[in-house]
């Protein structure tokens, strides 16, 4: 039942259900003397009504080809999932043997001598653990930092799109430029300051290693810069999603522009730059050439980010082309505890960026 005329003229405005303005009605009628008339739809008209927005018969063309397109995509999916378990397969049944000699004691030994046949990898995970997280803890602020600035107006645009194309140049450089880069540059000009760390704070395990060279440190600020471009790419695509209305509403309560930034655009943005964080925490724990030219490649174990360390993508990459049977085994063992890590980093993803975001 609609209201469709109101004292005997068409009304401008769409039709009303009765159930909702019958109240109002009422009292028009009784203050104003507004005669209000009622049409009432017929069975065969609304059925009329309804047969305009069936489904229409497609063609058999158009059948196949939506059918086609469905089967392809199946078929892409399934074989991105195909290659991942096949790898999967190939590195445990690689790492078998040494999975049967070991056991999770090959965690918690750094021994890896391969004289004496004699293997461990926690050397290696520790320093893909701490050269990971120790990057990702510089590289955050500094990408976060960076996103802020590169989209809010705070400076004008065109030097803001020329920051933000220097940052993203930075993906573009080869790992062994970098790595070059680090052994040339980067590893002489902060020997100074890891001097002063080891004279004056030596007393501190972390510090206890005279710098002589590549080591630890070095491969964590070349890693800085290498996951640098994804923090900042993906936290300034996620700022740039915040809703204007959002920021709007935020300074129309009478919030400063840090204000809104801290308390407003960044938890509306979380959940991207969380998603960008843990991308290039898995991005670090895989890197492997130019970690490789400037950690040290050192199998002794040392709590010091001073001394040459090693990582598991590194050790892979200088030894897997001379290993013999009992070797190789221990190095695909070494790989599939890599790989392990990695999914646990994305799975622990996935969970945090459902948990923190939000939807506006």
């Amino acid at each position: 039942m609609w209201c469709s005329q109101v004292n005997g003229r068409n009304s401008n405005h769409q039709p009303t259900p009765i159930g909702i303005s019958a109240h109002l009605l009422l009292v028009l009628r009784k203050r104003a003397g507004v005669r209000v008339r009622f049409r009432y739809l017929s069975a065969s008209r609304v059925t009329k009504n309804k047969a305009r927005y069936l489904l229409r018969s497609r063609p058999p063309s158009e059948k196949l080809v939506d059918g086609s397109f469905k089967n392809l995509v199946v078929v892409m999916a399934s074989m991105v999932a195909l290659v991942l378990i096949s790898i999967l397969v190939v590195v445990f049944w690689g790492s078998l043997e040494s999975m049967g000699r070991y056991g999770l004691e090959f965690l918690v030994t750094s021994n890896w001598n391969p004289v004496d046949d004699e293997y461990g990898a926690f050397t290696a995970i520790y320093g893909t653990l701490v050269t990971s997280l120790l990057a990702l803890v510089i590289a955050v602020p500094l990408g976060v930092g960076t996103a802020i600035f590169i989209t809010e107006n705070i400076i004008p645009k065109k030097i803001r799109d020329v920051i933000g194309l220097m940052v993203e140049l930075l993906a573009a450089i080869p790992s062994v430029v970098l790595g070059l880069w680090a052994i040339f540059i980067l590893e002489p000009f902060i020997r100074p300051f890891l001097m002063f760390l080891y004279d004056d704070f030596g007393w501190i395990p972390f510090f206890s290693t005279e710098p002589l060279g590549p080591g630890i440190a070095p491969a964590i600020l070349i890693l800085v810069v290498m996951i640098l471009p994804i923090i900042t790419a993906i936290s300034r695509d996620s700022l740039n999603q915040v809703p204007m209305k959002l920021r709007q509403a935020a300074y129309g309560v009478g919030t400063t522009r840090w204000g809104a930034i801290l308390n407003v655009i960044l938890p509306a943005a979380i959940s991207g730059i969380v998603g960008g964080v843990m991308l290039a925490l898995g991005r670090a724990m895989g890197e492997t050439m130019a970690v490789t030219m400037i950690i040290g490649n050192s199998n002794v174990f040392s709590w010091s980010l001073l001394a040459p360390g090693n990582t598991i993508s590194a050790m892979l990459a200088n030894q897997f082309g001379e290993a013999d049977v009992g070797q190789l085994s221990s190095l695909m063992y070494a790989a599939f505890v890599l790989m392990v890590l990695t999914l646990l980093v994305n799975i622990f993803a996935q969970w945090l960026v459902k948990r923190l975001s939000l939807k506006y």
